[in-house]
């Protein structure tokens, strides 16, 4: 299994559900800071046209693939990827990880009613999970005081539900005062285990099409982010096919 491919300017590791989170458990316990993110089809577009973004995600130490658009997609130009490894799967995996390991855990982001029962949620799903602490995602005009509360908790992997490119903004800010010895943005996550938002079914994540359920779901706000995301995907695809 490769270590790291690039794909549309990207540096990528092209691994397992299995091989992250062993990978992640060493890196912690090794005491070895590690900053990680996810990408799928919009993300890349994105970091295409945002110098910033592009920049955050590149800092990370692990670049894991999210999307199937984006599994395709490097498949398509001869890449190896065996699977895509989803934030909110991994976010699970690292929790149960977590438990065994007895390492604290810091959740940040969505509304207060969101993040506070997502911590009630993992808790009784995960008996014996070392909840550090969390903190909701409206704190902008106070970054500071945010950091000083996760650093202070004592937390080892902090989780960070905020929207793109906001989440990965804030984590390459802020990394080296945070304290912990993991950080992972995990986008929407919060929602999905708060139970505000349904997955797609299982038959749309394997068949690539989670983004037409969400927007199924939520067609005033999404329909116009994906026709747009997915059609310049398209395009960056095929230059980078004929660069092959």
């Amino acid at each position: 299994m490769n270590e790291i491919i690039e794909f549309m300017g990207c540096r990528m590791h092209p691994w397992t559900m299995e091989k992250t989170v062993e990978e992640i458990r060493r890196r912690i316990l090794a005491g070895q800071f590690t900053q990680h993110v996810v990408v799928n089809v919009a993300k890349l577009v994105n970091m295409r046209q945002d110098a910033v973004l592009g920049a955050s995600v590149e800092s990370c130490d692990i670049v894991n693939i999210d999307g199937m658009g984006v599994v395709w997609g490097a498949r398509f130009v001869g890449h190896e990827v065996p699977e895509r490894v989803t934030g909110v799967d991994l976010f699970h995996e690292l929790l149960a990880m977590s438990t065994r390991e007895g390492l604290k855990v810091f959740l940040l982001g969505a509304t207060e009613e969101v993040v506070s029962e997502t911590a009630r949620r993992v808790s009784d799903a995960y008996p014996g999970l070392n909840l550090a602490g969390f903190h909701h995602g409206y704190f902008w005009n106070d970054e500071a005081a945010v950091v000083d509360k996760v650093r202070s908790s004592g937390a080892d992997l902090l989780f960070v539900a905020i929207s793109s490119p906001k989440k990965e903004n804030f984590i390459a800010r802020w990394r080296e005062k945070l304290g912990v010895k993991f950080v992972m943005g995990v986008g929407g996550t919060f929602d999905v285990v708060a139970g505000k938002v349904k997955r797609a079914p299982s038959w749309m994540q394997r068949a690539g099409l989670e983004w037409l359920y969400r927007v199924l779901q939520e067609p005033g706000r999404m329909w116009k982010r994906y026709l747009v995301t997915n059609a310049k995907f398209v395009w960056y695809l095929m230059m980078e096919k004929l660069k092959v």
